[in-house]
């Protein structure tokens, strides 16, 4: 967005000086009359600086540096002041101003003040962004936490589909976290603040299903005695996740697919399209493209979703994971049943490690939440923790020695003293396995997950 300086002043003659000496210097500016004209064009992101006379007719400029700096406390205004007002200006100063120009003033002491002070903005907007865009790759690793290849490969995944509209499929087995990646794809785009609208789709009954997604108008069927929004109108702004899509009738996906393509509804009983403004993500746990070839599935409706498919990794892929995650899991599950988080025995997280988890992270979490409640949970499995036969002594022994170490740091959250030592080997030994296996006590320091 263009730099612009509003210039304000209520007398025309200092406005077309401005004008015409800014618009040399290549600066674009708008000259207004009054205060309420250039508050008309601020906002908190408006890209650009404020330059006004104290003294005018109507709002003066002191109060139109009030108003502005409620906008943006960070907002740089510069004021003119008439001779023998510099009292004056430097209270302004304490008060917010960023600068003040004394009557009558050189055009290049204009064009110098309003350069410095739009380069101060330009940083300003800069650093928000920056931190906001750091604020949201922080929140999909809370919500997705991991440092497994696969959990990495994802994450990057949705941090670059975050800020684009396109459509996302995910897809993934039962408990594998879909509607966590769908909220942290939300959470990560522009669209982070606005309504994030979640419908299972298989849990609308078939009778009502219509009326549910796409509303409805008075007198439409029997009992519609007024008029109803349906969910996609409800996240105007937002994001639409559609879990287990494959589950609607088909005569409905056609429905669904002309409202994707058109971003628009008609409520039933009603010939208005309704414009939406949303993005929509739709997640299943079926192949749907298998789907789509028996025709149990319309196949221009996968490919007007599947624009985009993030794919989530089974709990099995991502063992190295398990450890960190059961703690953050336990520590979730003591604040939540608002109990004093157990302490976790080294065995406990190794075999855990080693288990099969065909649940997937819902059964890692039952099992945290078991464990925080202090409930007998029979975390070792001699046969679950054998190695895969599959694979050659060598990698089956590599793998145990990784969930082991994993398994003591994520114990003690990080602290390598207490590893080495619990492990009973040399910190020279325990560092050089840790750069062996790619770990990091920094992957193992435990931070709060997002509501």
């Amino acid at each position: 967005m263009e730099e612009t300086v509003l210039f304000v002043d209520d007398e025309e003659e200092l406005r077309i000086a401005a004008q015409q000496t800014l618009s040399l210097a290549d600066i674009d500016v708008s000259c207004l009359p009054d205060g309420e004209s250039a508050l008309a064009r601020l906002s908190r992101n408006f890209p650009g600086i404020l330059v006004s006379d104290i003294r005018m007719q109507g709002m003066d400029g002191l109060t139109l540096m009030r108003r502005c700096l409620d906008i943006d406390p960070e907002f740089p205004i510069i004021l003119i002041t008439g001779h023998g007002d510099v009292e004056l200006a430097v209270q302004t100063m304490r008060d917010g101003a960023y600068d003040f120009l004394e009557k009558p003033f050189a055009p290049s002491r204009l064009v110098e003040t309003v350069r410095r002070a739009l380069d101060k903005r330009r940083l300003t907007l800069e650093n928000r962004a920056l931190r906001s865009q750091v604020g949201r790759r922080d929140t999909v690793e809370a919500r997705l936490p991991g440092r497994s290849e696969v959990m990495v490969a994802m994450r990057y995944q949705i941090r670059a589909v975050a800020d684009t509209e396109a459509d996302v499929l995910i897809t993934g087995a039962t408990g594998t976290g879909k509607e966590v990646a769908a909220r942290a794809l939300h959470r990560a785009s522009a669209r982070g603040d606005a309504p994030f609208v979640s419908i299972n789709c298989a849990a609308l009954p078939s009778e009502l299903i219509e009326s549910e997604l796409f509303g409805h108008e008075a007198g439409a069927f029997p009992g519609a005695t007024r008029s109803r929004y349906g969910r996609f109108e409800h996240a105007q702004g937002g994001t639409v996740l559609l879990d287990e899509i494959d589950s609607l009738p088909s005569a409905l996906q056609a429905k669904l697919l002309h409202v994707i393509q058109n971003r628009a509804v008609t409520r039933l009983g009603s010939n208005d399209p309704i414009p939406l403004d949303i993005r929509f993500i739709a997640a299943s746990k079926k192949d749907l493209e298998a789907e789509a070839a028996s025709g149990a599935f319309r196949s221009d409706l996968l490919y007007r979703l599947n624009v985009v498919t993030i794919r989530m990794p089974m709990l099995d892929a991502r063992r190295e994971d398990i450890p960190r995650l059961f703690v953050q899991l336990v520590q979730e599950a003591s604040a939540r049943y608002k109990r004093s988080a157990p302490d976790i025995p080294d065995g406990v997280l190794s075999s855990l490690a080693a288990r099969s988890w065909p649940g997937n992270v819902r059964e890692l979490r039952n099992a945290a939440d078991r464990f925080a409640l202090g409930l007998d949970l029979d975390l070792i499995d001699d046969e679950k923790q054998s190695a895969d036969p599959r694979g050659s002594l060598a990698q089956a022994m590599a793998a145990h020695e990784k969930n082991l170490i994993s398994a003591a740091i994520a114990a003690h959250k990080g602290n390598l003293k207490a590893t080495y030592e619990a492990l009973g080997i040399a910190r020279k030994s325990l560092y050089e396995k840790m750069q062996k296996h790619g770990l990091s006590k920094q992957d193992f320091l435990i931070a709060d997950l997002e509501d």
